[in-house]
């Protein structure tokens, strides 16, 4: 099965090695895993701090970056969500509306395509310790995805799948809202970190790096006997 690799941002930059094994997972599972270097932004930053024309020129250029068909797959449930549910209006009634459409139906994040479309749950990965996971906003509120990266987690032997009672409750980052309004970004990532203390966790397992990111800076100010992961990271682990 071909596969057309997309990397946000937040991963090329900051957490490459994430982006390397969500190929990694791909070829094993038997996908011919493509890379058009020429791929930038999806302009979701753009589009969320109301430079909608700046957004719409960035939304163009990944349209034709991705324009060959195929599924397009990335570690990231935010910028999934922001194609799926915002490219549609951007490009209403242009000549490029069929492309968008087309885009939008091929875009899948990583463990949505795992599930729904290769149909596996078990990776034979493994991690040994207590793991709790953070639905984070763009993969629950935008792509609908609950139950399917808790179904590849509870496959990973020696891993222990908690719930914590926050789990749905934002981060808050947010994007530039973690900028903008600094003192509440805070105290939602102390609500959430804590929620996973209680449990017991060694690990906050999630599907988008900004939430890593965001609350693993929390973790580290404040010294805390706890990690973030990137579910790509655990799924490519022990084998």
């Amino acid at each position: 099965m071909n596969v057309q690799l997309f990397i946000p941002c937040f991963v090329d930059q900051l957490y490459p090695e994430t982006g390397m094994n969500m190929v990694k997972v791909l070829e094993k599972l038997g996908c011919k895993v493509a890379y058009n270097t020429r791929q930038t932004c999806c302009g979701q930053p753009a589009f969320n701090a109301g430079y909608r024309d700046d957004a719409k020129a960035v939304a163009r250029k990944f349209l034709h970056d991705f324009s060959e068909a195929g599924y397009i797959v990335g570690p990231s449930g935010s910028c999934t969500g922001y194609v799926r549910n915002f490219y549609d209006k951007m490009f209403a009634n242009s000549s490029e509306h069929n492309l968008c459409n087309q885009l939008r139906e091929n875009m899948y994040e990583f463990t949505e395509f795992l599930t729904k479309i290769l149909k596996v749950d078990d990776l034979g990965a493994t991690l040994n310790g207590k793991a709790t996971y953070h639905d984070a906003c763009g993969s629950l509120r935008e792509c609908g995805i609950k139950e399917g990266p808790r179904q590849l987690l509870k496959k990973v032997k020696g891993l222990e799948l908690v719930e914590m009672k926050e789990c749905e409750t934002c981060c808050g980052f947010g994007g530039t809202f973690a900028v903008k309004f600094e003192p509440i970004s805070m105290g939602m990532a102390q609500v959430k970190v804590k929620s996973a203390l209680d449990t017991g966790a060694e690990y906050i397992i999630t599907t988008d790096v900004s939430c890593m990111m965001h609350m693993q800076g929390y973790i580290d100010h404040n010294k805390l006997p706890v990690k973030t992961m990137h579910i790509a990271d655990v799924l490519a682990g022990g084998w």
